[in-house]
């Protein structure tokens, strides 16, 4: 029986989870690449088409039906997305990530433009608008201390609450103390385990 397999979406901060990921049973695969817009941002209307054809193309997974999602800061962001706008993933992992772009009202990554001048855009990239549209079960890991200007986690507590009110199942996790990278040899553990937790019960179906 072959590996359940697990992409990582890359941003620039997070903890160092990718090699430990493949011990437990676990086929991983990283990405940073992928279409983006003319301002450099991954969308989603661009990036389903080619996550299914990563995905579900010939020769490419022996179980595509047990391919889960995580990402941490951005990637955290194009997880919930990837989620709301396709069933390509039985489950995902989102750490530390900005869910509700109205609350960085002023640009992000490398869109310039205010929520005044661009709204249709920040409701359109904001996973938080279309949470109704998620159906598979989601783990949020955040810093308790999160001081990054857009990712407070204030975006994890108002991700979780939508999803709760929606009836989707859902985990957060707060890690006293951290900030936007976790940095505590606890809280590194505590992290590794609630995703390791997470993909046995959702990924390889082996969880309690």
């Amino acid at each position: 029986m072959g590996r359940p397999d697990f992409l990582g979406c890359q941003s620039e901060s997070r903890p160092p989870s990718a090699p430990w990921l493949s011990l437990p049973g676990l086929a991983h695969s990283e990405t940073q690449n992928g279409p983006r817009d003319d301002l450099g941002n991954p969308r989603s209307p661009a990036v389903l088409p080619w996550a299914s054809e990563v995905l579900t193309g010939p020769g490419q997974l022996r179980h595509p039906e047990k391919v889960a999602v995580a990402g941490h800061s951005y990637g955290a962001f194009m997880t919930a997305n990837l989620l709301a706008h396709s069933d390509l993933f039985c489950c995902g992992i989102a750490r530390s990530g900005a869910y509700n772009r109205t609350l960085t009202p002023f640009g992000f990554q490398n869109e310039q433009r205010t929520y005044w001048q661009a709204p249709d855009i920040y409701f359109a990239m904001s996973p938080f608008m279309h949470v109704e549209k998620i159906n598979e079960p989601l783990l949020l890991i955040h810093g308790q201390d999160d001081n990054n200007s857009g990712t407070f986690p204030i975006q994890s507590q108002r991700l979780f609450v939508a999803l709760k009110g929606h009836g989707a199942t859902a985990r957060l996790c707060f890690l006293p103390f951290e900030s936007h990278g976790y940095r505590g040899r606890q809280s590194v553990l505590h992290c590794l385990a609630e995703m390791s937790n997470w993909l046995d019960t959702y990924c390889k179906g082996t969880g309690k």
